[in-house]
């Protein structure tokens, strides 16, 4: 059967085989990205019941919030979820210690190295995977023993690489120097463009900006409506002398992008991005004054949708787009 992955007709409902469903017993190969102040325990479980694998945000949770979101996932849900962990949060050590207490098997690790925390995870029974964005930390990844790698482009929202590479040429670069699964990330947000990404080798795809759209999102609506209001150009990739994020453009990221213009000092960058930044905007609505990360596919994005209705579209219409290339191909 000569195709990008086998597909099993089950009824109504396909079911795509490839190494990440495998990996974490899953029924499609669409992840729900972990982002903060926007996946709790209702996104996350919503995903994984609808066959894709939901991740709880732990970038902006307390110890003790997250030990709460895990439980009341567990509740909601039977299928296997995941835990995503920026290492260098503050309080590593304790969100490690409640991810192993708490039973949870998957975790997504990024913002460090992964060579401090896998061989721990691991040796608890956790499968792990880290995300990158160029082949020299793709390499160090797979040499500190994660399972599967997720390599994300520039279009991707939030915390970025410094490189700028699109994930249209990132994943076929991650994909030849690696041996281990890879899932695409960035820029994502249709069928179609997840079936471009299986075709450039991935063998999974990552999902952000698309699952801020729902209702199951712990985004504030407010912060919601923008994102399927915003238009092509209205994303940029900001605070390039401290760590690359990408923000919707509003009255704080002009403030930054002006004083990254004039010239502007690392310390000044974080005296003018104080704390709480993120937290202001996405989860507490404040559009003007906020952090409103979000990645360029928001331009794409039309309408609030449930979580379930999402993973169905983006396979439907994965699956019709597979279809058109073989028919253009000759095939019946």
């Amino acid at each position: 059967m000569n195709c990008l992955c086998c597909f099993l007709y089950l009824s109504q409902i396909i079911v795509m085989e490839t190494p990440i469903t495998k990996l974490f017993n899953i029924k499609y190969p669409i992840i729900q990205a972990g982002m903060i102040w926007c996946s709790g325990w209702e996104l996350a479980s919503a995903v994984s019941n609808a066959g894709g694998l939901g991740i709880l945000g732990a970038g902006s949770m307390y110890p003790d919030v997250l030990k709460e979101q895990i439980r009341k996932c567990k509740k909601a849900t039977n299928k296997p979820f995941g835990v995503n962990l920026p290492l260098l949060y503050p309080d590593i050590e304790a969100h490690m210690k409640t991810i192993v207490e708490e039973g949870v098997t998957i975790v997504f690790t990024s913002a460090g190295n992964p060579a401090t925390w896998t061989n721990y995870l691991k040796s608890n029974g956790i499968t792990v995977v880290h995300v990158i964005a160029n082949t020299k930390f793709a390499l160090k990844a797979q040499d500190a023993g994660v399972d599967a790698i997720v390599a994300e482009g520039f279009e991707a929202g939030g915390h970025n690489g410094r490189e700028e590479t699109t994930t249209l040429v990132l994943v076929p670069i991650i994909k030849n120097a690696v041996s281990i699964p890879v899932i695409a990330a960035g820029g994502i947000g249709t069928g179609a463009q997840m079936a471009a990404c299986m075709a450039l080798g991935a063998d999974g795809v990552q999902v952000g900006s698309r699952f801020v759209a729902t209702p199951e999102s712990s985004g504030h609506v407010n912060f919601k409506n923008l994102v399927i209001t915003s238009a092509e150009g209205d994303t940029k990739l900001s605070l390039k002398n401290l760590t690359p994020v990408r923000l919707l453009k509003n009255q704080f990221a002009q403030e930054i992008q002006r004083a990254e213009a004039e010239g502007a000092s690392p310390e000044i960058l974080v005296q003018m991005l104080g704390k709480g930044r993120a937290k202001k905007g996405m989860f507490e609505g404040n559009l003007e004054d906020g952090e409103l990360e979000i990645g360029q596919v928001s331009s794409l994005i039309k309408q609030i949708m449930p979580a379930a209705d999402i993973v169905k579209e983006l396979m439907r219409d994965c699956q019709m787009t597979i279809s058109r290339l073989n028919i253009l191909n000759g095939e019946k």
